[in-house]
């Protein structure tokens, strides 16, 4: 797999990568506000060049706090290898746990971390409410129609 740091890539193929897939560079959680360009990450390139998945994350002290993830191609082993990649650039740094948000509609996410050792950490009812405020393109209803309404933290120690 063709994984390389976000450092090698130029910043408007990263945001080009976030406007196409998620509307802006900006992800609006409970723990932040976040311009997932600006962040450390890793990228998965394809076969024409192009990025196919693409992981960001925070380090503070001993925690690793993924941003975003996201793989254009399912059930290839990009996500997994791109979160495994932040895991170990988590350890390298000293952290001694990985955290992530997620919304309650997510429920591929849901699986895809829980069977990768992540546990639900937290509810925060509602919380996207708070988020749609600061980013009103957040859909109301996913596309499984699932109103879209809580986040969910998720941990793993490493």
């Amino acid at each position: 797999m063709n994984i390389i740091a976000a450092s090698e890539l130029s910043k408007s193929v990263i945001t080009d990568f976030f406007i196409t897939n998620w509307g802006s560079p900006q992800m609006v959680i409970g723990s932040g506000i976040f311009t997932c360009d600006e962040l450390d990450g890793y990228a998965h390139i394809g076969a024409d060049g192009a990025i196919q998945g693409y992981v960001s994350y925070v380090l503070e002290q001993t925690e690793c706090e993924i941003i975003s993830l996201d793989s254009l191609a399912e059930n290839r082993g990009i996500g997994s290898a791109l979160l495994a990649r932040a895991e170990q650039a988590a350890k390298e740094a000293g952290c001694e746990r990985m955290k992530l948000v997620t919304t309650n509609d997510n429920l591929h996410a849901l699986g895809f971390y829980q069977r990768r050792g992540y546990q639900f950490h937290e509810l925060h009812v509602n919380a996207v409410e708070k988020a749609r405020a600061i980013k009103p393109e957040i859909p109301l209803i996913a596309d499984n129609g699932i109103s879209i309404r809580d986040e969910i933290v998720l941990v793993k120690l490493i």
